[in-house]
This record gives C-alpha cells, structure tokens and sequence, in this order.
C-alpha cells in the first residue's frame, strides 16, 4: 500500500481556496465518478471573453443565512446520474480542493442538494491516485467545531441589500426565464429559480405556507415573477393564490393569468371594455355548421380549439366546404371552439406589444414563414422592429388593464376595419422581442416589481 496518499474516512472536512469556502463537510463516496458541489441561484456569464458560471453556496448544513457568492471558470456541462436515477445536466466547474494541506485540482458538477445531508461530495475521479478510503471511520483529519464555523462565516452573514425574488417556472434554461435572473441580479436582487413541480403548499388560515424540495420552507420573498407554462396553469395559478395569500407580492396575479388562459372569457372581456376583435363565433359541437360560417362572414376562416396554445389546435379553412370538414372533426371531439374571420390583407403578419405596468415597453412585427398563416416564431416565423401607432399602444394597454395584467404581450393585427386584437399573453417570451428590439424587457420587469414594492 503507498505510504503517499492520504487516508480519508467516509465524511471529512475540506476547502476550497479559490471560491474562499474555507471550511465544507463532504461526504467521501468513492462509489460516486463524479464530485458535486450544493450551488444556487446558477448563473453563466462572459468574462474576458471566456465562459464562467456564478453560483450562490450555503456552506453550512442546514444553515440558509450564510451565504457565499463565487465565481469560476466553466469547463462545460455534464449529464449526471444521481443515487435516486435522476438525470440531471449540470455545469461543470474546475477548481483548488485542499484536504490536510494538501491542494490539487479538480472537477466539480454544480447542483442543488437542499435535498442530501451533505453540501459537498467528493467521487473518485477527484480522489484517484492521491487518496484511501477506510469507509468505517470519520473525520481521520480532523473535525470543525460548530463556534469554529461561527467564526470562519461571520462576515458570511451579510444583510440583505436587494430583494428577495421568485421567478415561478418550469424550465431554468429557457431564455426568458435566465433573462429575468440575471436581470434581477444585476440589479442587486438575490434571485430563486422556483420549480412549478417542486413546489407543494399547506394550506392555513393562520400560517399559510409553501414547502419545496427538500422540506424547505419557501418564506420571506418579497415579490414572485409567475411564468407559468399553458399545461400548468391550474397548479401554477394554486401556488401563485398561495403566494398571495402568503402576502407576497406577484407580478401577475393568479386570477388575471386565469382569465387570460380562458380564450373565450378574454375576448369576451376585451369586448366588453371597448376593444375590437376580429368577428367570432363560439360553438360546442354545433349543428347549425352552416350558419356559424355564416355568422363570421363565411370563408375564408380561421378555427380554433379553444385549449389550444402557441398555434396549435388552429386551423385555416379557405373553402366552405374545408370550414365544415374542420368544424365537424372537431365536433367529433365534443370540443368547445372558436370560428374567427380571417384577415386576409394583413398578409401573414401580426404584432406583438409588451405592457409592463400600463406602459407599451417594446413593439415587434412578427412574419409568417412561407406557406404558413400565423405569424408565429415558434413555427419559422421571423420577428423585426416595427413603429406601431398611438391607436395601437392604446389597444395594447387598455387590453392588458381589460385582463389586469402587469406584464403581458399582446397580439394585435391590422386590418382594414383598423387593429384588431387576437390575444393577450400572461407569460409572453422574451427572446424575440429582446432580439428584435435590443431592449431590456427583463429589466423592465424588475423595475415594475421595485417600484410597485415601494409602492
């Protein structure tokens, strides 16, 4: 046996000198290949030109109050398998581990592990060649007091400067939703990445509350960005209504984002405030085909399944004859659906407006892709920077105060009656209209939770 390597037992204590973590309990497991460091509130970002990736890091088991803010050099992303089967892409970090004065470089995956009992694991591809296991004993090196660790961290407890903000979501690495952490942090908040799935709820009169992964207890936020996806509105929209009653201030409200999801009851609302719709018919299941064409001034038309999002369940019948092929396939669904005049001279196109806080903020005109009808990037569309009118600023905002929504895109199509609006979005992406208008709608959102808070 080498008289060389150290002989660690299965927990010891270590360092990480470049990331100023002097003092980290790690679970060693040479039955894991890959090291994991506990990271939250995971951020990319350029420096001189290279990639790097900063993360927050609670150091001390079951301690959220110290908090350490590091940075470090990306060397790429990993798909790790943990102990329960998940799989996981994780960013890949390469930095200095001293154990016993001893330092060598290693790898190191950054993930959340609110969930584990340890804040550190070190695999054996960070021990190899360098160290043994007596899995039986522990703390061989040494251990670290609680009052040491009290000391070593006391400047780590910092008071808070910014906000505390959720973004409520279901994918951390879609762009809006990056956009609106970084934004966030760049503007001093410290920012949580809060997973729709993650997230359950007690329900209390007195102490209403919301537990996430690992038995945490969700409190003391000051504002929740909901961004809740088509297929989670009923959840997401629980646990907004649950922020609220938690006193929490949401961007949007559980009930706005509810009535912006029903197509029929937001049109029905538009109308009612004054807003001009293209000419619809509603129907379930109708038998009078014939007159419902009628009734929208015959085809060409649009139809519409009324769940349906993102251009999906939407169809363009040009004859008579396809209008009632369409309408009765749906009618062999038992579904609810709209039947929309279709606006012929608009030529494939459509805009999009962002309302933040009764404000159009950006404007972009979004093209069909050739062959298609709706002006929809998701589906080849393109977008570009287009001037839109007082008259269409003012439908846009009276739209988004119509559905009482802070934050919403709204769609709007002109046509030769004047614009006409078909939808209003309660999650409206960013990556188009950021790409196309080179504004910082991220940071917009930000400064209309800063100042409704101060409010």
């Amino acid at each position: 046996m080498p008289l060389n390597k150290i002989i660690l037992g299965s927990e010891e204590w270590c360092s990480f000198p470049e990331l100023q973590i002097p003092a980290i309990k790690a679970r060693v497991d040479s039955g894991a290949k890959t090291s994991a460091l506990h990271a939250i509130n995971i951020a990319p970002f350029i420096k001189d030109g290279e990639n790097w990736v900063k993360f927050d890091i609670n150091p001390i088991q079951k301690n959220l109050k110290t908090v350490i803010h590091c940075e470090a050099l990306l060397v790429g992303k990993r798909v790790v398998k943990s102990s329960s089967g998940f799989r996981e892409q994780r960013y890949v970090i390469q930095t200095n581990l001293n154990i016993a004065n001893n330092t060598w470089k290693i790898e190191v995956t950054l993930t959340n592990r609110d969930s584990m009992g340890f804040r550190m694991l070190l695999g054996r591809e960070a021990m190899s060649g360098r160290v043994l296991v007596d899995p039986e004993q522990k703390y061989l090196l040494g251990e670290t007091s609680t009052e040491s660790l009290k000391s070593i961290y006391k400047a780590s407890d910092i008071a808070k400067t910014g906000l505390k903000i959720g973004v409520l979501a279901s994918n951390p690495e879609l762009y809006s939703n990056k956009r609106i952490m970084e934004a966030g942090e760049m503007r001093g908040h410290e920012m949580h990445f809060l997973n729709i799935k993650e997230c359950y709820m007690k329900l209390d009169a007195d102490k209403p509350e919301i537990h996430y992964r690992g038995g945490k207890i969700l409190e003391n936020f000051d504002a929740v960005i909901p961004r809740i996806r088509p297929s989670m509105t009923f959840y997401g929209c629980a646990l907004t209504r649950q922020f609220e009653a938690m006193k929490v201030f949401c961007l949007n409200s559980a009930a706005a984002i509810t009535q912006s999801r029903d197509k029929l009851f937001s049109l029905q609302l538009l109308l009612r405030h004054g807003v001009d719709i293209p000419t619809t018919g509603f129907a379930n299941s109708p038998l009078d085909t014939d007159d419902l064409i009628k009734m929208v001034g015959g085809t060409p038309l649009i139809v519409k399944l009324l769940e349906g999002t993102q251009g999906k369940g939407v169809v363009l019948a040009e004859t008579k004859k396809a209008a009632e092929s369409v309408i009765n396939a749906f009618k062999s669904l038992n579904a609810n659906i709209l039947v929309q005049e279709f606006i012929k001279e608009a030529n494939g196109k459509d805009l999009r407006l962002f309302v933040i806080d009764g404000k159009v903020v950006a404007a972009m005109q979004r093209e069909a892709a050739p062959g298609e009808f709706r002006a929809n990037i998701h589906m080849g569309g393109t977008a570009s920077v287009v001037k839109v009118t007082a008259e269409e600023k003012k439908i846009a905002v009276r739209a988004a105060k119509a559905m009482d929504l802070r934050v919403a895109g709204v769609d709007i199509i002109r046509s030769s009656k004047g614009p006409l609006l078909l939808e209003v979005n309660s999650s409206p992406g960013l990556e188009g209209i950021e790409g196309a208008t080179n504004k910082d709608i991220a940071g917009e959102m930000i400064k209309a939770i800063e100042k409704s808070i101060k409010k």
